[in-house]
């Protein structure tokens, strides 16, 4: 299966480690992963403004199984992601940080919300998440 993973962008970089653990994470229980902020961090995305940056992220949403949302840090296009693909009818799973506030209209359009103290033990709360697939 292929995962979306979306997390907040930071100009900086400050958040690298977080996406690449999250990846590895998925990948571990083996998921294809995709993310669009990693790719860029890592200096593999090919567009050149906000414009072209959302026509690849939902291209590369449409050829996911699942998308992720880590709602640690809220930001605009975590929504944009979510909504288009619950539009799509492909399946949106929330993970966060414990304490972390995730609105209603995100919890109503999750197959599931996640919560974790930290990435490590999100690896062992993840065994149902497999066998979450499109509808």
């Amino acid at each position: 299966m292929k995962a979306y993973i979306a997390v907040k962008y930071h100009k900086d970089r400050r958040n690298k480690d977080v996406i690449d653990k999250l990846e590895s994470t998925f990948e571990k229980k083996g998921f294809e992963t995709v993310c669009i902020v990693g790719d860029d961090y890592r200096g593999t995305n090919e567009f050149a403004n906000s414009y072209d940056l959302m026509k690849m992220t939902f291209v590369k949403i449409d050829g996911c199984d699942l998308v992720i949302i880590d709602l640690s840090e809220k930001g605009v296009g975590l929504g944009i992601e979510a909504g288009y693909a619950y539009a799509k009818d492909i399946p949106v799973i929330t993970i966060a940080k414990q304490g972390s506030d995730v609105s209603e209209t995100l919890e109503g359009i999750s197959r599931s919300i996640i919560y974790y103290e930290n990435i490590e033990e999100l690896e062992f709360e993840l065994k149902d998440i497999l066998k979450v697939g499109r509808p």
